[in-house]
């Protein structure tokens, strides 16, 4: 037996010290639990990232829709949106909310939002520790939630035909029409419009009520257009007339005095006053370099057959004011033709046609564009009249290609037709629009 001496321990000391093998194996197994936490940690940080990014695509779409959807049942358009995408609300602890009621980036409480919370157990990154958020069935779980926000960017719509519905009626109706064609205008109902035979071929149809059948593009529930220009009517001179001659109806009638029986060269300026009614006896061509108001005080406009015109450069508004009640006829009337421009400056910049607003007896056209025909560049504003439209409206001669018309109701028959109206900005006229919602778009 050998005998073992402290020389020998001290040298066996000496090369257990310097001996290197099996270094790794112990670290390896010292670091292991911390190795496995980080991989596991790793691994848990790369599948949530996997699963929110499948939610936010999800919330994405689903608020996308909602917004689209746009009525009572944008709840169920967004969630069954989401299911497409495997979120599913109420199933494998998802939950899927939406509301038209959020608040808007840009400020607001109109935007539609969908967010999608969901559950994701742990499994390594326990190791070192974590806990996650919450716990289902006793089991550390990872709470995972994404939100997405909409609106719509909505469009403003020019609009040349402007039914107000002040009466409470339909306000744009339409028979037997399939020549009609307002290529270059949309039309407004602020009740409901109903087109019968042709959709009048106008770009966009749109009512505040429900749209049966107008329009290239149709659409219902859209908001009301205000009258912007009611508020013109303080601009109308002071009534100084102390009589209304009227145009004789039967023959022992007086006769109208000659001051309101017009022919020939007109040169007007200023505001121009006629008590009672204006009566063509010939052919009237204006001259009105700076514009001028023809002010008809209980009376009509009566054409008689013939033409009444603007030079070039020149612009005339004719407005229809008075009182109500009698037999009154606050419009223009006869055969032959209207072709006049209205100002391009001044308060009544761009207005050709204008019946007061507190007018409400006498102030129906039964013929529009027919009796007398309109050539007519700028506004006319009929806002407490039912308008029949039988005929073309085009521009005036020596005007810009400009046309609206704002009336309580209208009717329109037969080939009613609108010239273009992109010529209103030089004709100084700024045209009412009409918001109609764009495309949905996230913003958040």
């Amino acid at each position: 037996m050998a005998t073992v001496t402290c020389a020998t321990l001290f040298r066996a000391a000496v090369k257990l010290r310097t001996d290197e093998r099996g270094n790794v194996a112990i670290l390896t197994a010292l670091l292991l639990p911390a190795l496995m936490g980080v991989m596991g940690l790793g691994f848990e940080v790369s599948n949530w990232y996997l699963t929110k990014r499948s939610m936010q695509n999800a919330a994405d779409a689903a608020t996308l829709a909602a917004a689209a959807n746009g009525s009572t049942t944008y709840l169920a358009e967004a969630k069954a949106v989401a299911a497409k995408y495997g979120f599913v609300d109420g199933v494998g602890n998802v939950t899927v909310t939406a509301t038209n009621a959020a608040a808007c980036p840009s400020g607001g409480t109109t935007c539609y939002s969908v967010t999608i919370t969901g559950l994701v157990p742990l499994y390594l990154s326990s190791i070192i520790g974590f806990r996650g958020d919450t716990t289902l069935s006793s089991h550390p779980q990872k709470q995972l939630s994404s939100t997405a926000v909409a609106n719509f960017s909505s469009t403003q719509v020019p609009v040349c035909l402007l039914a107000l519905g002040q009466s409470g009626a339909q306000d744009i109706v339409t028979n037997g029409n399939p020549k009609a064609n307002f290529a270059g205008c949309s039309v407004m109902a602020n009740t409901s419009a109903r087109c019968n035979g042709s959709n009048l071929n106008a770009p966009y149809g749109l009512a505040h009520g429900t749209n049966s059948g107008c329009g290239v593009i149709q659409l219902s529930g859209v908001p009301t257009v205000p009258d912007m220009f009611a508020s013109l009517a303080g601009n109308i001179p002071t009534n100084t007339c102390g009589s209304y001659p009227q145009e004789p109806s039967k023959k022992s009638d007086p006769a109208l005095p000659t001051s309101n029986q017009w022919s020939g060269n007109q040169s007007l300026s200023g505001n121009v006053q006629v008590c009672g009614d204006l009566q063509l006896t010939g052919d009237v061509v204006i001259d009105a370099q700076a514009g001028a108001t023809l002010v008809i005080e209980n009376g009509q406009l009566d054409t008689n057959g013939y033409k009444i015109t603007t030079t070039s450069g020149s612009g005339v508004t004719v407005v229809f004011s008075g009182t109500n009640g009698g037999s009154y006829i606050h419009a223009p009337t006869g055969g032959g033709t209207i072709d006049i421009a209205a100002p391009t400056s001044g308060p009544w910049s761009g207005v050709a046609l204008y019946q007061d607003p507190s007018l409400t007896t006498g102030v129906d056209i039964s013929a529009a564009g027919n009796s007398p025909t309109w050539d007519i560049t700028g506004l006319v504003y009929l806002p407490n009249a039912n308008v029949t439209m039988s005929g073309a409206v085009n521009k005036s001669s020596n005007g810009q290609s400009c046309f609206v018309m704002v009336m309580d109701e209208i009717t329109i028959n037969g080939t009613g037709d609108i010239a273009e109206s992109g010529g209103c900005k030089a004709a100084g006229l700024t045209m009412p629009t009409a918001t109609v919602p764009g495309r949905p778009q996230l913003v958040q």
